[in-house]
């Protein structure tokens, strides 16, 4: 398996509304204010509206739901679920509190994104199959490295 850098996605997150304890978790509801998105053929920012649904069980593994839409350079809307896990660790939930940052491998934080998109110089998206490394970035946000997986070496 070969696998390809897609872009950097930077999401800022406003508000965080929790559900409280229950059985299965806590549920934790980030709603994103916007973002950026950077990559070598794709570009753009993520509108604000989207958010992650986050259920994080009483292990303290986090299941990631989430939504975005992003709007490329060129005016292009691409529509982006992703769902996935994180080990809501102390690293972690301190640096989102604190507003600072973690580094990629802090913890284990991967996804799985998903694209859709009607325009035909994004089409290629539709058929791509993804995964994202996560972490916490600075200033309350969350950023994925993203990449394509394709067969072969």
């Amino acid at each position: 398996m070969k696998l390809t850098p897609l872009c950097t996605m930077t999401a800022y997150v406003d508000n965080v509304t929790t559900t409280g304890r229950m059985a299965i978790g806590n549920r934790q509801l980030y709603v994103v204010r916007d973002g950026v998105v950077e990559g070598e053929r794709i570009k753009g920012k993520v509108q604000a509206g989207g958010g992650d649904n986050l259920l994080v069980d009483p292990s303290g593994m986090g299941h990631v739901d989430a939504r975005v839409v992003w709007e490329t350079d060129d005016g292009v809307i691409i529509y982006v679920q992703y769902f996935g896990r994180v080990m809501m660790n102390e690293k972690v939930g301190a640096a989102f509190k604190a507003g600072a940052g973690t580094e990629f491998g802090d913890c284990h934080f991967v996804t799985q994104p998903r694209f859709e998109c009607g325009d035909p110089r994004y089409a290629w998206l539709n058929e791509t199959v993804a995964i994202a490394e996560g972490r916490v970035a600075e200033g309350r946000a969350i950023q994925y490295k993203m990449y394509a997986c394709d067969v072969g070496e």
